[in-house]
């Protein structure tokens, strides 16, 4: 187990946000948190990577330095103006005090399908190819853990296909990848393992198919609007 979080509440304006929630993330799982917009998800994961503090509950590490062991893609990608790909994250690598080879970077670049494009200004690729790069950097510190916010989101299906790829070949290397995305079916695609959370709470967790058969659909999208029916967020 890599982190373990125990009854997090957090509020805003005196709004309670998330309300109590309990989860595990497990050792190479490729774990999908779903739910309805404004459902607590970003805060959830905000909180276990660090950049908000919980008001109440507490978060367990596998390891003390856990910051420098996690790699974190978000929505706004971190480029630097007039910089290319290889560039970028030789950069990015410096933040983590890492002096890595060309041989070191250019296999990243290959590894998220950018090495054509490395000497490319970061600000002139494509949306897909923007993505690919913002998880490039993600990786560049050669994390354990790997946080993705919706890294598919408005992508071509050729775009969403390569993302789907590195995926799988990060939880074959052996890594842990967790994930947010609105499609059920790239969640059933991928996820090992899902959480829904609706209205600040975990309304389900466990293996997709284990849950669909638990509660009698055939997907995991009926699954969601099965359980999310009734949330208001």
């Amino acid at each position: 187990m890599l982190i373990q979080a125990k009854n997090l509440r957090k509020s805003y304006n005196k709004r309670q946000i998330i309300k109590g929630i309990n989860f595990e993330i497990h050792s190479n799982e490729i774990l999908a948190v779903i739910g309805p917009n404004g459902a607590g998800k970003s805060t959830t994961l905000e909180m276990v990577i660090g950049l908000r503090k919980a008001d109440v509950g507490e978060i367990n590490y596998w390891v003390n330095n856990y910051k420098e062991k996690i790699g974190i893609q978000l929505q706004s990608f971190p480029f630097f103006v007039g910089l290319n790909s290889y560039e970028n994250l030789m950069l990015f690598a410096s933040f983590y005090k890492r002096k890595l080879t060309e041989k070191e970077v250019n296999e990243v670049l290959k590894m998220c399908g950018l090495y054509h494009l490395r000497k490319t200004d970061a600000s002139k690729l494509s949306g897909g190819q923007q993505k690919r790069l913002a998880i490039a950097i993600a990786l560049i510190h050669n994390p354990e853990l790997i946080f993705l916010d919706e890294p598919t989101a408005a992508l071509d299906p050729r775009a969403r296909q390569e993302i789907h790829e590195l995926i799988k070949h990060l939880h074959q290397q052996g890594k842990t990848v967790v994930f947010t995305s609105h499609d059920m079916a790239e969640v059933e695609k991928l996820a090992t393992r899902i959480i829904m959370i609706d209205q600040g709470k975990i309304i389900a967790q466990g293996e997709p198919e284990k849950l669909c058969k638990t509660h009698n659909v055939l997907n995991l999208e009926e699954l969601y609007l099965q359980l999310t029916k009734k949330g208001g967020n």
